[in-house]
């Protein structure tokens, strides 16, 4: 198990021992990564009737999980939380990733299911992703072409980083110049440098001279060839001695060496350690893990802001979209898109490998799971990847997976193009028009060239809404809300690349800000026209409105409507009804041919001078203004209560 150890007391594992903690012998074994002494001990204590505390049993599911013993981890994990026990988000998801490394996925569904308006709404999106994804053949033809490092040793070789044409890494393996790390029984952490090859594989080994001396751990570096700036990770030392806290912890600290060999601590507290640190130089952020009080889970990705290489911020959450209840470490950015790995329970097993798209906003696309071709149910993290001179892209990772040479090792890869599922993100906010009024829980809908829904989400109490799907070179967007128009657009590659690089706002109109009361009913609101007397031809100015009433029928396409022509008393009453209706058919037919249904269209008649709407009647002087209130053509809503709730 001591390749286990590596992640789950050097990187992950996050149980703080206080001296509260050890009630028992099996507790000294527990927090001292001695998982099967621990488990042997627990079990003594309970065949000896000793009663065992909720921590303890806690303690004892643990063991199990580290031994991989997932079923025993299971059942004491579900009986804790079915007694709403102290369970921590980080301890449900190690429940989750234990049913289904036992084959219990199905479980796991229904428990996200059960918890769904619980569960913040990014994990829940990540998940149903993740899970169709690693279910689908796009999982299996991921392209890698993997290959073991040369360089690695028997003991942990891990956190590969490119330092000009070589390679950094860090290793466990033995040397006079470092003491014994307890838990392991191998030595500290180092940091080494390999020569490689243009095709990746390495050569000379030895260990890094670029930063200072230390007996206790040196790891996880990472070389920026911007800045010519070295960061790594470093155990909190006073005195040449390990530098320890109140509650006996030895934390550790991200310490950075310039270019001119100056070395300074970025980001150091006794008490909280700073793993895998990334520096960004075109955002001009370090990234890095830690497990803060915000954390979602285990350990998270951060950053800071920088600048000239001090530290600008406080530190800040990537946010759920990013961080799970499990644990995040190693990010890498590359070509603006963050890879890092993660526990999360959705996953394949162990730490796999995730890419998410970093957007316009800055904010984060759905973390996509690199799938079969370099993720096991091992664990996989330390993701790093560059253009490889020859073709393509070469990078390396860490794994633990079996046919190593050690416990944690260094593996190379290729491949043709950028690893990750590409997704198609439609990103904005919906607003009434015409002042931009956010509107909430309106459907926010992605079809694809058949019609069928590939996804549906609501916008959200300011009026915002983001979708992801799997690309498709054709999709069709449309949002619809009740007593709101519809917008509806057909997206090709060419308009889809524009609509990637930027948010989308799409502005609906409420039905009642289209109609109006005239005559005891709800008609469509439109400027008078008017026909040349005694002439049923439509006019530019007509068309004009006409073209009105086409727009609002698409934005309502539930709307049924009549249209009624009615002319003044002047001319005979035969002839005006005659006028009237050629008017209407006219009006009818326009509509029709661009593109309105008939079935919207109720009735189209003519009344001519049946319902005069003043004293203006045959027989009856008028002034012309007075006669021309009487000409007028109405759009009348049939099923306007229907609509405009």
């Amino acid at each position: 198990m001591k390749s286990r150890l590596v992640i789950a007391f050097f990187f992950v594992y996050t149980a703080v021992c206080l001296s509260q903690d050890i009630q028992s012998e099996a507790d000294r074994y527990f927090y001292s990564y001695a998982y099967d002494d621990a488990i042997e001990a627990y079990q003594r204590q309970m065949q000896q009737g000793k009663l065992m505390t909720e921590y303890q049993r806690l303690n004892l599911a643990d063991s199990y999980f580290r031994t991989g013993q997932y079923n025993k981890a299971a059942k004491i994990y579900l009986e804790s939380n079915r007694n709403d026990s102290i369970m921590s988000d980080n301890r449900v998801n190690t429940m989750l990733q234990s049913l289904a490394m036992t084959s219990e996925k199905d479980r796991v569904k229904a428990f996200m299911k059960s918890k769904e308006n619980r569960l913040p709404g990014e994990l829940v999106e990540n998940a149903e992703f993740n899970y169709n994804l690693l279910a689908s053949d796009e999982s299996k033809s991921s392209g890698f072409f993997v290959f073991a490092f040369k360089g690695n040793s028997p003991q942990a070789d891990i956190a590969p980083t490119f330092y000009n044409d070589n390679l950094l890494f860090s290793s466990s393996r033995k040397t006079r110049s470092k003491k014994i790390y307890g838990p392991s029984g191998d030595s500290y952490f180092d940091i080494y440098e390999a020569s490689t090859a243009q095709n990746g594989i390495s050569t000379d080994i030895s260990p890094f001279p670029g930063i200072p001396n230390s007996e206790f751990h040196k790891t996880t570096p990472y070389h920026s060839q911007s800045t010519g700036n070295t960061y790594y990770v470093l155990s909190n030392t006073e005195d040449k001695n390990l530098a320890f806290d109140e509650n006996g912890k030895n934390a550790l600290s991200i310490g950075m060496v310039g270019d001119d060999g100056t070395f300074s601590f970025l980001l150091k507290d006794l008490s909280t350690s700073f793993y895998y640190p990334f520096y960004d130089d075109k955002g001009d952020r370090l990234y890095f893990s830690a497990n803060f009080e915000d954390s979602y889970g285990g350990t998270d990705i951060y950053y800071v802001d920088t600048n000239n290489g001090q530290v600008m911020s406080q530190p800040i959450n990537l946010g759920p979209r990013i961080n799970s209840p499990g644990n995040e470490i190693a990010p890498y950015v590359f070509e603006n898109s963050l890879y890092f790995s993660s526990d999360v329970f959705y996953g394949m097993g162990g730490m796999d490998i995730y890419r998410s798209n970093i957007l316009a906003d800055k904010s984060f696309s759905i973390p996509v799971n690199l799938g079969l071709g370099i993720n096991t149910k091992y664990d996989e993290f330390g993701f790093i990847m560059k253009e490889n001179l020859d073709d393509g892209l070469l990078g390396y990772f860490s794994s633990n997976r079996p046919g190593g040479k050690g416990g944690d090792d260094i593996y190379g890869f290729r491949i043709s193009e950028k690893p990750g599922l590409r997704t198609l993100i439609f990103k904005g906010k919906v607003v009434k028009t015409p002042y931009d009024e956010s509107i909430s829980g309106a459907s926010v809908i992605v079809r694809d060239a058949e019609g069928k829904t590939l996804k549906q989400v609501a916008t959200g109490l300011d009026g915002g809404y983001q979708v992801e799907i799997p690309y498709a070179d054709v999709v069709t967007l449309e949002v619809t809300k009740e007593a709101f128009s519809t917008f509806k657009e057909t997206y090709n590659p060419k308009s889809l690349q524009e609509l990637e690089k930027s948010s989308m706002k799409i502005e609906l109109s409420s039905f009642t800000d289209v109609v109006e009361e005239k005559e005891g009913k709800m008609v469509l609101d439109l400027k008078d026209f008017f026909f040349t007397s005694g002439q049923s031809n439509l006019t530019p100015e007509i068309t004009t409105e006409l073209d009105k009433v086409v727009k609002v029928v698409s934005q309502f396409p539930k709307m049924q409507f009549s249209i009624e022509t009615h002319t003044d008393s002047r001319g005979s009453r035969s002839s005006n009804q005659k006028v009237s209706q050629q008017r209407s058919d006219a009006i009818k037919a326009y509509l029709i041919q661009n593109g309105v249904n008939s079935e919207n269209i109720t009735s189209s008649k003519g009344f001519g001078e049946d319902k005069i709407i003043n004293d203006c009647s045959d027989g009856v002087y008028c002034l012309d203004f007075l006669h021309q209130q009487n000409l007028r053509t109405l759009f009348v809503v049939e099923n306007f209560e229907a609509i405009s709730q």
